[in-house]
């Protein structure tokens, strides 16, 4: 039965484990669900879990970015709610505007918000006035390299040149002296520009040996707003991230408390409703500062989730229908900790090139405490037109060691074979000393090269090839 008062039918205007998860949080509201597919999405598991499923197109991309003909399709079949996911069209202004002008609920903030905070500009300036901490840069677009040095003369090397839309690493270089910043500004331009229609770029100072840490919001329509804890996303690669967890080890009582009163404050000063992130710097001397805004759910909202025990994806449904959050921060409980790892079809070895292709074993861990976010099963061709991440493996345990000793295990039993994952190389990771003692930032990846060095599945090893060596020798092979 429908829960009163939310939803008659959700459509999901998303693909891969992320529609799945959203699925799943509908069938326990009681809400239909609808799916939109194209072709190369046509075996997808989301679309067999669906209520309703329906190609859009042309091709493996478009249908899922054509904000008109999703709106049309939700009205068509009687759809009275979206939800956009992350990526594709999460965070595009349009897609709110059109659902309001057409009667359809949005599952997620305002347009309004998702601009402010989509401009990096806005967002800073809007922190500045909120008293809100953000790292020393510039609160204007920068015009050319010219007026550039003019600034990192100020602001101080290393610097950041960030595009104001940025998002995923694009339009982002660190800077280190004069002699690299014109080259660095053009082609943050370009990059910035293709990606993102902009060319808008501001530069921040670089925050040396920074923690990745950020803080989940969420908020109703009637003005109340809770964060549920704070998640440390510092293990990078490119600004990609590849693990996160819940709550981070490096912030005492005092920090946290500090933090998740400025993510607040930083919601409020956005006018902020629905699920959102406010992400964060936190520098060696535990300084903090702002560092952007996600306005949808996050792929690492699981770790939350695990430790605080508040479905998310239900939370956003709730408010979107109008309903109070029911709860105040003094009312949420973390228990233990929690492990994300990213698993994508990647070939670490390769510059983690993309693998897709037919999966051919597949068999995934279980046991207390291990939950698998995926979208891949047995004899399923992973399309190549779409981001690598395949399955989110997120395990919890009442200490840090437990959640550790659990990854490294669940990790152990996975098997995906037929194409190549980073399975491998966060298994390295778990392994890490340093890791598992907690000794890492943004810059881990890059000092950790040693995490390369490991056997995939069908390669001899050390001890293997020895045996196999010594009879080979004996008998004269």
């Amino acid at each position: 039965m429908t829960k009163q008062g939310l939803f008659k039918k959700i459509l999901i205007a998303n693909r891969g484990e992320i529609a799945t998860r959203i699925i799943r949080a509908c069938k326990e509201l009681g809400i239909p669900t609808v799916a939109i597919y194209s072709e190369d999405d046509s075996t997808a598991l989301y679309v067999q879990k669906a209520d309703e499923a329906y190609l859009v197109g042309p091709g493996p991309i478009q249908g899922y970015m054509n904000i008109h003909r999703i709106v049309d399709l939700a009205m068509k079949v009687g759809v009275d709610a979206i939800h956009p996911g992350y990526g594709f069209l999460s965070e595009k202004v349009r897609l709110p505007l059109l659902c309001e002008k057409k009667g359809i609920t949005f599952i997620g903030p305002t347009a309004r918000s998702i601009a402010d905070m989509g401009d990096k500009i806005k967002a800073r300036q809007l922190m500045i006035k909120a008293g809100v901490p953000v790292v020393p840069g510039t609160e204007e677009p920068v015009k050319d390299a010219e007026e550039a040095k003019k600034w990192a003369k100020e602001i101080g090397y290393p610097i950041m040149v960030k595009a104001a839309g940025g998002g995923g690493g694009r339009g982002l270089r660190r800077v280190e002296d004069e002699s690299q910043l014109a080259a660095a500004f053009e082609s943050a331009v370009n990059e910035t520009k293709a990606a993102f229609g902009s060319s808008d770029i501001f530069l921040e100072k670089y925050v040396d040996e920074p923690h990745h840490i950020e803080f989940q919001i969420l908020a109703d329509k009637h003005g109340n707003i809770v964060h549920i804890g704070d998640r440390d996303c510092s293990i990078q690669r490119r600004h990609q991230k590849l693990v996160e967890i819940a709550p981070s080890l490096i912030l005492t009582d005092d920090l946290r408390r500090r933090m998740g009163k400025a993510a607040v404050k930083a919601a409020k000063a956005a006018n902020y409703t629905n699920a959102g992130t406010i992400e964060f710097l936190v520098d060696r001397d535990r300084n903090f500062y702002f560092l952007e805004m996600n306005t949808r759910i996050q792929v690492e909202h699981p770790v939350t989730e695990q430790i605080s025990g508040i479905d998310l994806v239900k939370k956003q449904i709730e408010i979107a229908a109008g309903e109070k959050l029911g709860f105040t921060n003094k009312d949420i409980k973390f228990r233990g900790f929690s492990i994300e790892c990213r698993i994508c079809d990647e070939d670490p070895k390769n510059n983690f090139m993309p693998n897709s292709g037919l999966v051919t074993a597949y068999y995934s861990p279980g046991g207390i405490g291990v939950r698998i976010d995926g979208s891949i099963y047995k004899d399923y061709v992973i399309p190549d037109s779409y981001d690598s991440l395949i399955v989110k493996l997120i395990v919890t345990g009442s200490t840090w060691e437990e959640a550790v000793s659990r990854m490294r295990r669940s990790l152990e039993e996975y098997v995906i074979r037929g194409v190549k994952t980073t399975i491998p190389y966060l298994l390295n990771i778990m392994n890490d000393e340093d890791f598992k003692a907690g000794n890492f930032d943004t810059g881990y990846i890059d000092r950790k090269p040693e995490l390369m060095q490991y056997y995939e599945y069908g390669e001899p090893t050390d001890h293997v090839a020895a045996i196999s060596a010594a009879i080979a020798a004996h008998y004269g092979f």
